[in-house]
């Protein structure tokens, strides 16, 4: 099972001191805070280093819909299954030629990859493998509380997508709109998303212990996040130790 903090509550949080301490954990731990990502945003990544990001990225994307079925499957409730699926269309598309995925598939085309190598994953760090596992365990063997805060870093993809897009079309010159195609759906389906799911922490998390529980899985889903962009730094950028079997820029 997936590690979680036990933070201890020394008592019950209002529903607003609850959300502020939620946030809080993102004000300090979201992956835009990663010395890789500010080398995206500034400018300074090579295209091999782009490539291996959209490449191990999309073993992420490519679980999320996992994930949100293994969550959606374990609900007795109909209202919350009508609502969480919607999450599934985003990502799959109505017809497999739309949606998140397909819209990521088109990034990693843009900046030069093939389409059989990002989607054979083969290629991936071990650690990214390792990381998007982490994140099925946690939704699959715990709390459903824990399943529904650990998506709460929804709350600051808006943010991250507002400081990416306009970086990368202004940094990049073989980036386009249509290579960001993926992005700006997302800034309308986070924010749903992210309400429908905070305000279900608020409502679940009556306990003190329930609410250090929806604290430690948002602080485990920042630790997922943050472990992939360290091993792509590690591999890519220093000391630029690429595992055996894992993707090689044509540059190095």
């Amino acid at each position: 099972m997936t590690f979680l903090r036990q933070t201890k509550m020394d008592r019950l949080l209002s529903p607003d001191e609850l959300e502020e301490a939620l946030r809080n954990v993102l004000v300090t731990r979201y992956h835009n805070l990663h010395p890789f990502h500010k080398l995206m945003n500034a400018g300074d990544l090579t295209l091999g280093q782009m490539q291996a990001w959209a490449l191990n990225r999309y073993c992420y994307q490519y679980t999320i819909p996992k994930k949100d079925a293994i969550v959606l499957s374990r609900s007795e409730d109909p209202e919350f299954r009508r609502e969480w699926r919607k999450r599934l269309v985003d990502h799959d598309g109505e017809d497999g030629d739309t949606g998140g995925i397909e819209r990521w598939l088109r990034l990693a085309e843009g900046v030069g990859l093939d389409r059989d190598l990002v989607t054979g994953r083969s290629a991936a760090l071990p650690a990214t493998r390792f990381a998007v596992g982490a994140y099925i365990d946690l939704v699959s063997n715990n709390s459903m509380l824990v399943a529904v805060a650990s998506s709460l870093t929804e709350l600051f993809s808006p943010i991250a997508i507002g400081e990416r897009v306009p970086a990368m079309l202004k940094r990049y010159d073989y980036i386009t709109d249509e290579t960001l195609a993926y992005f700006k759906p997302r800034m309308t389906q986070a924010p749903r998303d992210a309400e429908f799911a905070l305000d279900l922490t608020k409502k679940w998390a009556i306990t003190p212990d329930q609410q250090g529980e929806a604290i430690d899985a948002l602080i485990t889903k920042c630790d997922i996040l943050w472990a992939m962009l360290d091993a792509l730094f590690h591999a890519y950028v220093a000391p630029g130790h690429v595992p055996p079997g894992a993707f090689v820029p044509e540059e190095a």
